[in-house]
């Protein structure tokens, strides 16, 4: 089973949405990051950290408001924003480490 340390550590970059099912942030931004996957394709992998559940891994970034959006790419934090994006704003963003 591929863990977050093995996703996170890919040459591909990856997006990080550390989130909670009760956040409506949250639930904003979850069409925004499937609009961006569809723009973008292969050339990002997304995944979603539910914090309440990955207690643990929230707290070793420091996850202290949800939405938490965080870029990797071998396994280095390339940025990261706390608050909901707008499509435009956040392919402005990833497109600045593709």
């Amino acid at each position: 089973m591929e863990t977050f340390n093995d996703v996170i550590l890919s040459d591909k970059l990856v997006l990080v949405d550390f989130f909670a099912t009760w956040c409506q942030p949250c639930k904003m931004m979850h069409p925004i990051l499937e609009q961006l996957k569809d723009v973008l394709g292969d050339n990002i992998r997304i995944i979603k950290i539910d914090v309440d559940k990955q207690s643990k891994t929230a707290g070793q970034y420091n996850i202290q408001s949800v939405p938490t959006l965080m870029l990797f790419r071998k396994g280095q934090s390339l940025w990261r924003k706390s608050g909901a994006l707008s499509l435009a704003e956040l392919r402005n963003i990833v497109n600045g480490y593709l």
